[in-house]
C-alpha cells in the first residue's frame, strides 16, 4: 500500500492513528495492517486533497463532503495563498529596495488609533531651524512636509499651556526609529525617498517623536501618515 501509493508506512500509521485511514483489518499477532481498494481509493483522495494545500484536520471533515463544500473549502485555501503570495512579493520588493538604495532608517508599516495633542504652531523656513524649537524629551513635534522643503513651511509643537488642540485621526502610517548616530533630517528624506518609490503619498503631518526612558537614553520616533498613489494608465 505504501509503495502502491507513494507514501511511507509512518505515514500510514499516522493516518490510522488520528483516525483518517484505518486499515481494512490488522494481523493481531504480527500487527501488519491490510488494505483494500476501497483504502487506497480514500488514500489517494487525502494525497490529492494535501496537494490542494488543505491541511489534515480539515480533509477529515472533507473526506465525505458533497463537491460544493470541498470546492469552498479549495476556494477559501486559494484565496489565502494568494493573499500569502501578495504579501511575500511585498516583503521582496522592500529587501530589494533596501539593498539598492542604502537608508538610515527601517520604515515599518502600521496602522494607530486618533490621538489628540495640544500644540503651539509655528512657521519655519529650514528644517534647520526645528532643533532650536521642540522642546526637551518627552515631546512631539509635527511637520506639514511632503518631501524635501523648498521654501517656507509649517509645524507644531506640543506645549503644556496654552496652545490649541490637534486631533489626529486613525491612519495608517510609515514609522521608523531614528538610530543615535543618524539626523533627523537624514532620516526623514531617506523616509520621504522611501515613500515615493513605493508610490505611497503622504496623507498629513509628520510626526516627530522625542522619546527618553528612565535611564536618560533617547530615541527618535518618525512616524508619516500615508496613502497609496492612485494607479496610473
Amino acid at each position: 500500500m505504501a509503495r502502491m501509493a507513494g507514501v511511507s508506512e509512518r505515514t500510514l500509521r499516522h493516518y490510522d492513528k488520528i483516525g483518517l485511514l484505518t486499515p481494512a483489518a490488522v494481523d493481531r499477532a504480527t500487527g501488519y495492517r491490510w488494505y483494500g481498494v476501497a483504502e487506497l481509493s480514500r488514500l489517494e483522495r487525502i494525497r490529492a486533497l494535501q496537494r490542494l494545500g488543505l491541511p489534515l484536520r480539515r480533509i477529515a471533515d472533507l473526506l465525505e463532503a458533497p463537491d460544493t463544500q470541498l470546492r469552498q473549502a479549495v476556494a477559501e485555501i486559494l484565496t489565502s495563498i494568494r493573499r500569502d503570495i501578495t504579501t511575500l512579493a511585498a516583503t521582496a520588493a522592500h529587501a530589494e529596495d533596501h539593498l539598492a538604495t542604502p537608508m538610515s532608517v527601517l520604515p515599518q508599516q502600521a496602522t494607530v488609533g486618533p490621538r489628540r495633542l495640544r500644540v503651539r504652531h509655528l512657521r519655519l523656513d529650514h528644517p534647520a531651524k526645528l532643533a532650536a524649537v521642540c522642546p526637551a524629551p518627552p515631546a512631539t513635534l509635527l511637520t506639514w512636509l511632503r518631501g524635501q522643503p523648498t521654501g517656507g513651511f509649517a509645524a507644531a509643537v506640543t506645549t503644556d499651556r496654552g496652545g490649541t488642540q490637534l486631533i489626529l485621526p486613525a491612519r495608517a502610517v510609515v514609522r521608523a526609529v531614528v538610530p543615535p548616530p543618524t539626523g533627523v533630517i537624514q532620516a526623514g528624506q531617506d523616509l520621504f525617498g522611501w515613500l515615493d518609490r513605493q508610490r505611497m503619498d503622504v496623507a498629513g503631518p509628520t510626526v516627530e517623536e522625542h522619546l527618553v526612558d528612565a535611564d536618560g537614553a533617547q530615541a527618535t520616533v518618525l512616524e508619516i501618515p500615508v496613502r497609496s498613489r492612485p494607479a496610473t494608465g
